[in-house]
């Protein structure tokens, strides 16, 4: 059963701005892993913003059981199994969400040259 969904499109430019502007702003987003991945491939800003879009998406596919509660960004964690991306929450985040029945969150990533974008489905169980 769905339970929500989100959806996010970013600048790859706007947030590669931020983050030259701002140095602590990656260590605030993203956690050690992400941060490893990103920083491996040709165009880290593009990993980047199409993490930082599945972040915006899953506080999105979860708002409806947060009860006014934000998800802080390092909470919510994208990380590769067996090649696919895969959402990951911890801490508060995770407790609120599996604790509102939340059993999965499906996650798609994309981004061109401009754009990075990622859809978020957020499973549950009938009620």
């Amino acid at each position: 059963m769905v339970k929500g969904v989100g959806i996010d499109i970013i600048e790859i430019e706007r947030l590669e701005k931020a983050l030259a502007r701002r140095k602590l702003l990656l260590e605030r987003l993203f956690t050690g892993q992400e941060l490893a991945y990103c920083m491996e491939r040709s165009r880290p800003a593009a990993s980047f913003a199409a993490r930082f879009a599945a972040k915006e998406a899953v506080r999105k596919a979860c708002s409806k059981i947060m009860s006014g509660q934000v998800m802080p960004w390092r909470e919510i964690e994208v990380v590769l199994e067996d090649g696919r991306p895969e959402i990951r929450l911890s801490g508060k985040s995770a407790q609120l969400a599996y604790g509102g029945g939340i059993v999965n969150l499906q996650v798609s990533l994309t981004h061109s040259r401009d754009y990075a974008c990622a859809v978020v489905t957020a499973e549950g169980s009938p009620v």
